[in-house]
Parts: structure tokens; sequence; C-alpha cells
């Protein structure tokens, strides 16, 4: 991943103040971590998760390498989109709940499906004779070989800890490092550049006022009755 341009970096600071003002106003706790929720919504004794997102056109945006950990990571969840205007003025939020998110991320996840089924099955077709052809033949393969492989993937601790004889890594460790940089290349590829949400695809979502706490609460106790 390159680094952010100035816009991208505009549109993070931007992002945040957003996800700020949405919690202020609508008593959500911010998420910590890049693995946690956006935020957290209080309820009955039970945090409930929720994904936070904002506009100024109508379709949302996602994240530049969409994938299955955010499909793992966005299921489940609560969502509230901020609607702002071009002056950063929020207008209305709009809430869905995990079903009215399912069918997106449904579809985003068959897309990819054969992508990530080739992460799983292709690198235990790689053999000995095929890593040769590509980190050469090797008694024992240096600190160096196995990291013109994994590159910046593994920590050097991580690296330290697969060395499995003297010096190094035997072919059947760098066998190991080789498969499973097969793996990460297909997965790289199988990720989505930033698909945005449609405009439409909201139609249906309740707008709330800027505030409206008690009505957000309602809405998600009332999914989660549903489910129960």
């Amino acid at each position: 991943m390159g680094a952010s341009t100035p816009e991208e970096t505009q549109e993070i600071v931007q992002d945040d103040a957003r996800e700020r003002e949405l919690c202020r106003l609508f008593n959500l706790r911010r998420g910590s971590g890049r693995a946690a929720a956006d935020a957290t919504l209080h309820i009955d004794g039970k945090d409930v998760p929720f994904e936070l997102k904002s506009t100024t056109r109508g379709s949302v945006t996602t994240v530049r390498d969409f994938g299955p950990d955010h499909i793992a990571k966005w299921r489940g969840k609560h969502w509230l989109i901020g609607v702002y205007d071009r002056s950063q003025k929020l207008r209305y939020c709009l809430y869905g709940s995990p079903s009215d998110m399912e069918p997106w991320i449904r579809e985003k996840e068959q897309y990819i499906a054969a992508d990530i089924a080739l992460s799983k099955f292709a690198p235990p077709l790689i053999t000995k004779q095929v890593m040769y052809r590509v980190v050469g033949r090797k008694r024992v393969y240096s600190l160096k070989d196995a990291e013109a492989v994994q590159k910046r993937q593994y920590t050097a601790e991580e690296y330290r800890k697969l060395m499995d004889v003297p010096g190094g890594y035997s072919p059947t460790r760098m066998l190991e490092i080789v498969r499973e940089r097969c793996a990460y290349v297909i997965k790289r590829g199988a990720t989505l550049n930033n698909p945005h949400i449609p405009a439409s695809y909201f139609g249906g979502w309740e707008q709330l006022r800027p505030g409206d706490t008690d009505r957000l609460q309602e809405l998600v106790k009332s999914f989660l009755k549903a489910k129960a």
C-alpha cells in the first residue's frame, strides 16, 4: 500500500472529525484500535457495535483494500451514516441494522469468493521443485533469502522463530514460507479498491435527526428483540 495523497489525508481527517461528532450526538463510545468497532452503543448492559460512515456525495466510500477481513469485521454490525452538506454541516443520519447491510456484504463476499478459494487451495500445490525455481536450490536458506520472499510480512522476531536449522531455514521450512507468500499475494489480489455503497442502497433506511439518541436506541432494541 502506498503513502496517502494530500487529498486522502484530508479526507481521513474529515472522517475522523465526523465520527467524533456522530459519537457525541448519539451517545456512542468510540472504539480503540484498528480491529475494534468504530463505536459502541450501550443498551441493556451490552455494548452494541457500530460502523460509522459519512458522505457529502450520496454514495458512501468504504476502504482501499476491501477483503475477507472487512467482511468478517462488518458482518453483524449496526451502521450509522452521517449525511453532510458541502460546508461539512450534518444534515441528517441514516441507521441500518446488520440485516440491512447483509445483502451488500454478501454480494461482495460472493464477488471475491473464487479468489479466496484460490488463496486456500493453490499454495499446497507448490512443491519443492517449484520452490527451487523461485528461490534457488540450497541446503540452508539465509534470513536474506526468507526476507526476499516474505518481505515485511513477518517481524524480525517471527523470522527468527521460523529458523529451524543453524544459520537459517531448511528447504522444508522455506517451502512453508513460499506457500504462505503465495496465499498472501492471491488474497491481496482478491481485495476490492474502495467499493462504494450507492445512495440507492439506503433508500429504505430511516432518517434520524442529529442527536436523536432515543430513536436510535429504539431501532437497535427492536432489531435485537426480533433476533432474540
